[in-house]
């Protein structure tokens, strides 16, 4: 294999905006030499050895990857931001191109990323030039053409002057204006208006330097998509099993919500291995017409196990496959494999829809039921009942986590948390043994009946519960929550019982979100 060097920029966002080819490209890297603000960054997707490079020169980083090279095949020169629109990929290329093939794997730039959080299109019928400036650049031509989009970059203390400058340079008092702070962010901001009107509008003390100002027609037709989401501001906590919460996540955070998942419940092995040993081998001799997965931890746990064996989908050939819920038939299908019986919530209703056994075939009567450590009877009780014979066994167990940081605690007890969301009572119990009662202000989302039970006898106020035990219906309850609030604030009669999400953003009668 060739010796190769993939540049790779990070963008902005603290890499949350990462390509598909630069996570295959980290994931594929012998070694990633990482400037040192993203060793946290490249350590989350990187597998080979990361090595940062703190304060180095140009000088220091190339040889920092000429030694990766001599270990490695592959390295990735990992790169904060933008390196086109930061203007130090040529300097990188030049440096690295005779120690191997180069590649460069482009991020996605601060400009394009708040232009896209403002709503604002860059370039529309009439207008095809963009260009952009800095704003403290002594420089700068500030007069603009008629068919042009300015971008000002590093607003700040420079916005005064750049100002004066844009009104010297003759261009028209009506010429429309956005500003946006904090891109992307729960804590973003955009301020729309007129050249004329921009010091009465916006407090310029308050712009960092990474606030950006959008004049020009397209301007007009920006749309506040972002500053929409329901739940942005949203600091909600997941109290959640081990992996097991990442579709919920995923759903709460592209509405705006901030996560912090807090581990109540860890995912283990069992005691003693002689069980889901026993298992496997039965599935492989074909001692079992079918197999009933309750949960996606049980399936997950035979399918590692059968992994461990260099076994695959196969050895399930000629076994008969029942599943219980959305996530448990989600973890088949990611193996390529299927149910052949479905139900999507509970147990019971699975086995309203479970076929009575026929007599007189030993094997094809035989029920596997992989399941925790502890676990209730009523499956086997079930299928016994139906005629069945039914073998338990145990594939893993669950135990308490050790209890969140302290500030995570204090947090949670001072209602820094505007929603928690518990999928199961377990859940519940745990987080209050681990860190306390959520805040009264704190809205608490249940994924069911059941756990909304476990939570009303802890002593908290339910305030949302899932149509059906998902995720997906989780997350949209908890949504439909918020909008209901929003319309409710946004009521000249606002209910007495309608509380601010302590952190939610705040907009003026206008809509316009203000600088704060």
């Amino acid at each position: 294999m060739r010796q190769r060097i993939t540049i790779v920029g990070t963008g902005s966002q603290d890499g949350r905006l990462l390509t598909l080819l630069a996570v295959d490209a980290l994931a594929a890297a012998g070694a990633v030499i990482a400037d040192a603000e993203l060793e946290t960054l490249a350590c989350e997707f990187a597998t080979g050895e990361v090595v940062p490079v703190a304060g180095a020169s140009l000088a220091q980083r190339t040889r920092a990857v000429r030694d990766a090279l001599k270990r490695h095949q592959q390295v990735v020169r990992l790169i904060a931001g933008d390196p086109v629109w930061d203007g130090v990929l040529a300097q990188e290329l030049q440096a690295l191109q005779a120690l191997g093939q180069l590649n460069v794997i482009p991020g996605v730039s601060s400009t394009t990323v708040a232009a896209t959080y403002a709503g604002v299109s860059l370039t529309g019928q009439q207008i095809r030039e963009v260009r952009v400036v800095d704003a403290a650049d002594p420089s700068t031509v500030w007069s603009m053409a008629p068919r042009e989009t300015l971008v000002v970059k590093g607003a700040g203390g420079a916005t005064p002057r750049a100002l004066a400058a844009l009104r010297a340079a003759g261009n028209p008092p009506s010429t429309p204006f956005r500003v946006v702070r904090n891109a992307g962010s729960v804590q973003q901001c955009t301020i729309t208006g007129e050249l004329a009107d921009f010091e009465s509008i916006v407090d310029v003390k308050l712009l960092g330097p990474d606030s950006t100002v959008f004049l020009g027609e397209p301007v007009r037709s920006a749309v506040e998509w972002f500053e929409q989401l329901p739940l942005l501001g949203w600091r909600v906590l997941m109290p959640r099993t081990k992996d097991a919460l990442g579709e919920l996540t995923q759903a709460l955070e592209l509405d705006g919500a901030v996560t912090t998942h807090v581990p109540t419940l860890s995912v283990e092995a069992p005691r003693t291995p002689q069980q889901i040993e026993r298992a496997v081998t039965g599935l492989v001799e074909g001692r079992f017409g079918w197999v009933v997965f309750t949960c996606a931890n049980a399936f997950t746990a035979v399918w590692d196990k059968c992994r461990e064996y260099g076994l695959d989908a196969r050895v399930f050939a000629g076994t008969r496959v029942a599943a219980v819920g959305e996530d448990t038939v989600a973890a088949l299908a990611a193996r390529g494999m299927f149910a052949e019986l479905v139900h999507p919530h509970t147990t019971q209703g699975l086995l309203d829809g479970f076929p009575v056994a026929e007599e007189g075939d030993e094997v094809m009567s035989r029920v596997l039921i992989p399941r925790a450590e502890i676990a209730t009877e009523t499956l086997a009780a079930g299928l016994a009942a139906l005629g069945w014979e039914t073998e338990e066994v145990t594939v893993f167990r669950t135990v308490r986590s050790a209890p969140p940081a302290a500030s995570t605690r204090e947090a949670i007890k001072t209602g820094r948390f505007d929603a928690v969301v518990f999928t199961s009572s377990a859940t519940v119990r745990n987080l209050i043994g681990l860190a306390g009662k959520p805040h009264a202000s704190t809205v608490v989302a249940c994924i069911g009946p059941s756990t909304a039970r476990t939570a009303e006898e802890h002593g908290l106020r339910v305030d949302v519960v899932a149509s059906t035990p998902t995720h997906a219906a989780l997350a949209e309850a908890l949504v439909d929550f918020a909008l209901a609030r929003r319309e409710a604030e946004a009521s000249p009669a606002q209910p007495a019982a309608v509380r601010t999400p302590v952190s939610a953003p705040k907009a003026t009668p206008n809509g316009r979100r203000k600088v704060k």
